[in-house]
This record gives structure tokens, C-alpha cells and sequence, in this order.
């Protein structure tokens, strides 16, 4: 389920100079704001729990999950050079699974680790709000990434789609409409993340029990069809 040569083709793909730029870009912001924060504000359990949970879950780790997610594939498909992998004697499964395994961790490095120090800077993990919204940030990675690679695997649009959900669904509707934050993978995470303070700092609309469900489901669900796919994809000798 795991193949080197993939992994080492993939993060290349996504540690190239353009994208390394956008990935380092939101994480220094959310450094500098806390750094902010912390010199103008002080030391505030409330402040840093919105602003970890309105800036860092709700728009940093998604918009990193779309970089990741959608480029581990979706250049490959646009310019065609994913053929050499499917003529290489390598099982497609692996290669999606692969490929989700980079983006995984991309993602998880680009905003779980920096979320994790801004909440020390913030209030130096006061009622354990920097580790909340860690757990949080590490959780949504996996889901996010999964969607979006499957994303990126059957549609040639897929970063447009990816932030239409992350920025107009989740960021948006969300805010507005209630039943849409039960298909929200924020309040998913969000429910782990208030798990860990419960203390009323983090809140989310969608139980502890029905969000681990939703996130394995959506992470299980949306690998699968992103390698059922590609397994369904032709190469121009096998037809």
C-alpha cells in the first residue's frame, strides 16, 4: 500500500518551489497574527480559541488540504504525465494510497505544527486550547486530504471545487445555515478538539460519536473512490 518511488515523485510534485511558496505563506501568517495578538492583547484562553478555530481550522487547513490533495494528482491527469506511473508494474490502489499518504502528511506539517505553536504563543496552551486545536488540525488533515485527492482524480477543476467547499460551504454556509456544519469536516474536528478542553472555550454542532463516524466514513469512502477511479482509468495501449 505504500510505494517509495511514488511517495518521493509526489512530494516532489508538491514541495516545488510555486507551491512551497503558498504552503509556507498561511502558516507565517498565522504566526505573525498570534505574535500580534499575544504583544497587543495578552495572554487570552478566549482569543486564542477563536482565533485557532476562526483563522487556523476554518481557513488555513483546508485551503493547505486543497494545495496538497489536489496537486498530489491533478497535475499528473491534466498533463498526462500520470501515465508513466500506471505503465509502471505498480497496483493503482498503491498509488492512490500513496499519494494520500504524502498529502497527509504535507498538510499535517503545513498546519497541525504551526496551529500547535501558535496556541503557545497565544496563551501557552492555557486550558489546553493550543493541543486542542492541534488534535483538531490533525484530524481534519487526513479527511481533507482524502476529499480533495479524490477531487483531484476525477475532476479536471478540482482546486476550484476544493475552495468552493472549503471557503463557500464550510466558511460560509456553515456560519449560516446549521444543518450544513453537520456535513462540515471542521465541526468534526471541531468535536475532538472540544473533547480535549471541555470547557466551553470550543464548541461544536455535531456529536463526538457522529463526527468519528462521518470522518472515517468520508476518509474510507473518499480513498476508495479516488483508487476505483484510477483503476477505471485507460491507458491508451489497453484500449
Amino acid at each position: 500500500m505504500y510505494d517509495p518511488t511514488v511517495a518521493r515523485l509526489t512530494y516532489r510534485a508538491l514541495l516545488g518551489r510555486r507551491r512551497a511558496a503558498i504552503l509556507f505563506l498561511l502558516p507565517g501568517l498565522l504566526l505573525v497574527i498570534a505574535a500580534a495578538v499575544r504583544v497587543l492583547n495578552g495572554a487570552d484562553d478566549q482569543v486564542a480559541a477563536d482565533l485557532l478555530g476562526g483563522f487556523g481550522l476554518a481557513t488555513m487547513v483546508p485551503l493547505i488540504g486543497v494545495i496538497a490533495g489536489t496537486g498530489a494528482i491533478g497535475p499528473e491527469i491534466d498533463d498526462g504525465s500520470i501515465v508513466y506511473l500506471l505503465s509502471k508494474p505498480v497496483k493503482r490502489t498503491t498509488i492512490i494510497t500513496t499519494k494520500l499518504y504524502v498529502a497527509v502528511a504535507v498538510t499535517m506539517v503545513f498546519s497541525a505544527v504551526p496551529t500547535l505553536i501558535a496556541g503557545f504563543i497565544l496563551n501557552g496552551n492555557g486550558q489546553q486550547v493550543a493541543v486542542a486545536y492541534t488534535v483538531a488540525a490533525l484530524v481534519a488533515s487526513i479527511a481533507y486530504s482524502a476529499l480533495f485527492l479524490l477531487l483531484g482524480t476525477v475532476s479536471r477543476h478540482a482546486v476550484v471545487i476544493g475552495l468552493v467547499y472549503a471557503l463557500v460551504w464550510e466558511a460560509l454556509f456553515g456560519s449560516l445555515i446549521s444543518g450544513a456544519r453537520t456535513l462540515s469536516v471542521q465541526q468534526w474536528a471541531l468535536a475532538l478538539a472540544e473533547k480535549v478542553t471541555g470547557n466551553g472555550l470550543v464548541h461544536s454542532d455535531v456529536a463526538l460519536p457522529t463526527a468519528t463516524v462521518l470522518l472515517v466514513a468520508v476518509t474510507l469512502g473518499a480513498t476508495w473512490f479516488a483508487g476505483h477511479k484510477l483503476r477505471t482509468l485507460k491507458l491508451a495501449g489497453e484500449e
